[in-house]
């Protein structure tokens, strides 16, 4: 198996894994600052085209239900692909994967100018190029997560983990801004029909062009592949390692119910307008708090870096999470409201950081693809189905009460899973090694299925 073969060579006396490298030294790799830049541009972009499709879906319906199905379209093709994107990850070049599904993307987008200029009034064509464009994010994330331990040196994956988030985070906060401030440009003469989503969509098309064209340029270190074709048993080895490795186990699915219990974000503009009385500026700048917390954590992440005791530090982050979830639901104040968002997103990122590092160092190279396609799903269902849950329980309980009542939920969901997965508990370092070593107990001693 390659799983056993990657882990003997750990036990086995070879070089260490992070041996190259040190903390600080993720920007020295012209591979990172390339990928980095290209990342934030495709995300600035693709925010930015979110708020474009989210204005034309609903001046065409005028329909909340079918506004809210724009990401039901672009999360059910990962529910369809996510085996056969996780293996194909492991088995093709990952370059070429995530070069051509933003091709595609970029495809799509330009269909969606097209029919944006032309003013198709047909929803469904809108759909139809939302679930192409889910299709190449579910094949291009897998494969997006699995290279980049390829792009650093060995000992400085944290430290590109950490900038990584915080890069996100911009693009995150600046991308949605950037597609709303375009929306109020107003063109005369021959340009008028640019006015709105037309002009959002042509970024987001220059966008992904250049994603692709820097892309391109990478030069990843190679690492060891999956050589068999594809079938169901390959496909299933990246779950089966999951359930197996309970170190990996224990991280994605304590992340998930965190994410799915505390849904205080998807009821914000409840709290807005009917608890703190702070209008759309408002709700604004509560969005805006959790991002600014987690830019925080990255930068400061970045200068200091997590030295040992990650597991503790992780369990800690969705503790205080949880804390931070029950402040703002109780919270009639703006400014303490901010305070718990801004606390909650800080939180929040120390665990997403671990959790990455976990999951991408912990996993065989050969398997990275398969894992990471699971992951994508454990989180995309909680996310998706956290707004369902944060949306039926304040429906039952009211928006306070749901979000106390997940806060809570949060709280002891970590008691419980820093007593069922000691492993967890007991990670200290973030090294490639330790992980491995951790996760080899369970998942490399066990045969795969």
């Amino acid at each position: 198996m390659p799983d056993s073969a990657y882990s003997s060579e750990v036990h086995h006396g070879k070089r260490p894994l992070d041996s190259e490298g040190k903390e600080g030294a993720a920007f020295s790799s012209r591979n990172f600052r390339r990928y980095q830049l290209a990342r934030m541009l495709a995300i600035m972009g693709a925010e930015a085209q979110s708020v474009a499709v989210a204005w034309q879906i609903y001046q065409l319906t005028h329909n909340a239900f079918l506004l809210g199905c724009t990401g039901l379209a672009l999360f059910l093709p990962g529910i369809f692909f996510v085996l056969p994107a996780g293996h194909a990850a492991d088995r093709y070049d990952r370059q070429r994967i995530i070069v051509s599904c933003y091709a595609m993307q970029a495809i799509c987008t330009a269909v969606l100018l097209y029919m944006s200029l032309v003013g198709v009034r047909h929803v469904l064509y809108i759909y139809v190029m939302l679930f192409f464009i889910g299709a190449g994010r579910a094949f291009s994330g897998p494969a997006s997560a699995a290279i980049q331990p390829q792009l650093v040196p060995r000992g400085a994956f944290v430290n590109a983990m950490t900038w990584g988030s915080a890069i996100f985070q911009i693009a995150n906060i600046s991308g949605p801004a950037v597609g709303g401030l375009l929306f109020t440009f107003q063109f005369s003469g021959a340009m008028a029909k640019w006015t709105g989503a037309p002009i959002v969509y042509a970024l987001t098309i220059l966008t992904m062009l250049t994603f692709v064209v820097l892309v391109s340029t990478l030069r990843p270190r190679k690492e060891q592949t999956e050589s068999r074709a594809m079938s169901l048993q390959t496909m299933m080895e990246g779950a089966r390692y999951v359930r197996k490795a309970k170190l990996l186990l224990g991280s994605i699915s304590l992340d998930m119910f965190a994410v799915l219990l505390g849904g205080a974000v998807s009821l914000m503009p409840i709290f807005a307008q009917d608890i703190l009385h702070a209008g759309p500026r408002g709700l604004g700048i509560l969005r805006a708090a959790p991002a600014l917390g987690a830019l925080c954590t990255s930068i400061t992440l970045s200068l200091r870096p997590i030295r040992h005791s990650a597991g503790k530090l992780m369990l800690v982050a969705v503790g205080v999470f949880g804390v931070a979830t029950v402040v703002f639901g109780l919270s009639k104040s703006l400014p303490l409201s901010l305070a718990a968002l801004f606390v909650l997103g800080a939180s929040d990122n120390i665990s997403v950081i671990v959790r990455q590092t976990v999951l991408q160092l912990g996993t065989p190279p050969a398997m990275r693809g398969r894992v990471s396609a699971i992951n994508w799903l454990f989180l995309g269902a909680s996310n998706e189905f956290g707004e369902f849950e944060s949306g039926l329980t304040a429906q039952w309980f009211g928006a306070v009460r749901a979000v106390v009542f997940g806060g809570i939920g949060s709280v002891m969901v970590t008691v419980l899973w820093s007593i069922f997965f000691p492993t967890l508990r007991n990670v200290n370092t973030l090294n490639a090694e330790e992980l491995l070593e951790a996760n080899a107990a369970y998942a490399v001693s066990e045969p795969v299925d």
